[in-house]
């Protein structure tokens, strides 16, 4: 784990006009009228120097993301760059044409997509793809790209790159493509890289392999990076500088070390307050503390397996086990983390407990009775007691249904009349943060927090007694994220919920659980009281998860702010 203090080079002070590779000087972008506010970006300046890491800090709507892709002439339609210079290595990109713009990227400057299944070509194999960004170009031989693709695949720690060059985005992991990506933007040698956002959809340990590989890729290649996150803890692993952004406005920068341990703008400390379990593991409940006969067992689930195949080739077949003797306890009140990197096999327990995936073998038992064969009635009757929070709260809400009728519609389903169950809608959404007004409003309407409130709304409409959050908070920035965890919390205690919450990311389980069981390959390697497990981990795999966390070192070394709820932000 890097440790800021430590490893903060000399690009802890700010860029000499000397040094800077990248100089943005009052940037203003305008957004079509009829938006929440009429500028994207107002009078923005930063600058990155030569081998230096900057992070651009902010929530979604900081601008954050609208200043990256100004750089690269990116920007969507009707959305205009009004005033400014953007100065590449002293030359003013701002006034290019898309033509000339077109020759600096991927050359002069590149640019790594938060999302690489989207970013690349799902047609064209991962070596094609890297070869033709060198080849638009015009930059080497056509025998010549396939060996630095060669090349590049290595350097950038893909497995077998021989047979990656070959091979399909869809037929690679998310590490693997955002490996691809990064060898991409780096094929023509560029001065300046952009990341935008390119570690948030990835599992913690492939998160720390792909910020330490462009912590080396810049370190050997003496680039200068602007790195986009809304979070603190990734900041502290890889910024010699941040600069903080809120509502298109810079509020904060500084060096990293130096704004991590005393940030000065109140925002800034709201969002590093915000990163989940910096302060350790929340106090495990007394009856939640691993004893037995402590509170009443709702769930119990004995040798549970599940065994996935699939054809690889005309005559060949893969087979997975995604759950392999899965045996676990939960009580009334209790929350339980289950942790584990994908294909860990967690989300297919959480199915498997929903009754969306059914068991080779194994039983679940809730209320005595085995759930496992359920069918008909008898299942209805377990789904009411059961709910489910899904990962992404627009894809599981109907876009053509108002939220009030997605609220009321679990009710209704068990017997509630309509107008009492508009009624349970209205008072869950003014619980869960919202205006009982929302009710007539469509999902498109909310943003990302206000989508997940909704969906946690739905899932108590028909006052279950366990809850199963599948990644419920991994889609959201660390503040929002921060605020779903509190409001999950208060009503787990308000109405006596237990929980089982799906994770790939431990600082989540240090602020949700008092029970943390972790799996790999489909079995647990190790469960207990999250207090325990984080102070004295026994297996190899949870001490790497542990190892794994953004910022933990940091964060251990100093607590660097009191919380601010509360405190009035300007």
């Amino acid at each position: 784990m890097t440790d800021m203090t430590a490893t903060a080079p000399m690009a802890a002070l700010a860029a000499t006009p000397a040094t800077k590779l990248l100089d943005i000087r009052d940037l203003t972008i305008t957004l079509p009228s009829g938006g929440d506010r009429a500028r994207a970006v107002d009078d923005v300046s930063l600058s990155v120097g030569r081998n230096e890491i900057v992070c651009l800090v902010g929530e979604s709507g900081s601008g954050k993301s609208m200043t990256a892709h100004a750089v690269l002439g990116l920007l969507p339609p009707r959305v205009r760059l009004t005033s400014g210079q953007i100065l590449l290595d002293g030359r003013d990109v701002a006034p290019l044409t898309d033509d000339a713009m077109r020759r600096i990227r991927g050359r002069d400057v590149a640019m790594i997509f938060q999302e690489p299944l989207s970013a690349l070509n799902p047609l064209a194999k991962a070596g094609d793809q890297v070869a033709e960004a060198m080849a638009i170009h015009g930059r080497f031989t056509a025998t010549e790209r396939r060996a630095r693709v060669q090349a590049l695949f290595e350097g950038v720690g893909l497995p077998d790159p021989a047979t990656i060059v070959r091979r399909f985005p869809f037929q690679l992991s998310g590490g693997q493509r955002q490996r691809v990506m990064i060898a991409m933007a780096l094929a023509n040698d560029p001065a300046l890289l952009v990341a935008d956002e390119p570690t948030t959809a990835l599992d913690v340990t492939t998160q720390r392999q792909i910020l330490d590989l462009i912590r080396a890729q810049q370190q050997a290649r003496g680039m200068g990076v602007l790195f986009i996150t809304h979070d603190f803890g990734v900041v502290a692993d890889i910024a010699d500088r941040v600069v903080v952004m809120r509502h298109g406005q810079v509020v904060e920068t500084g060096p990293g070390a130096a704004v991590l341990a005393r940030p000065s703008h109140a925002y800034t400390r709201t969002l590093i307050d915000a990163v989940p379990g910096r302060a350790g593991p929340r106090a495990t409940d007394a009856a939640h503390a691993g004893d037995p006969a402590a509170g009443d067992t709702l769930l119990r689930i004995r040798g549970l397996r599940k065994t996935f195949t699939s054809r690889t080739g005309f005559a060949s077949r893969r087979t997975v086990a995604a759950a392999d003797d899965i045996s676990l306890d939960l009580r009334a009140g209790e929350s339980l983390a289950v942790v584990g990197e994908s294909g860990s096999g967690k989300s297919t327990l959480a199915r498997m407990v929903m009754a969306l995936t059914r068991p080779d073998a194994g039983e679940i038992l809730f209320d005595g009775r085995n759930i496992a064969g359920l069918g008909g009635a008898a299942l209805k009757s377990y789904r009411h007691r059961v709910q489910m929070v899904f990962q992404d709260p627009f894809a599981s809400l109907n876009p053509r249904h108002k939220v009030g009728e997605a609220i009321a519609r679990g009710p209704i389903a068990f017997g509630t009349s309509r107008d009492e169950a508009m009624a349970i809608a209205r008072r869950l959404l003014e619980r869960v943060g919202l205006d009982a007004s929302a009710a007539g409003r469509y999902p498109h309407e909310f943003s990302g927090g206000q989508r997940q409130r909704i969906c946690i709304a739905r899932a108590l409409a028909p006052d279950p007694a366990i809850l199963v959050a599948d990644e419920a908070v991994s889609a959201l920035d660390v503040s929002v994220q921060a605020q779903i965890l509190a409001l999950l919390a208060e009503l787990r205690r308000e109405l006596n919920l237990a929980m089982i919450f799906i994770t790939h990311d431990l600082r989540v389980a240090a602020e949700v659980s008092d029970r943390t069981l972790v799996m790999r390959h489909g079995r647990i390697v190790e469960q207990g009281p999250t207090a325990a497990l984080f102070a004295n981990p026994t297996h190899d795999y949870t001490r790497a998860l542990l190892a794994a966390i953004p910022g933990r070192s940091v964060f251990a070394a100093h607590s660097t702010t009191a919380p601010v709820s509360g405190q009035t932000i300007p």
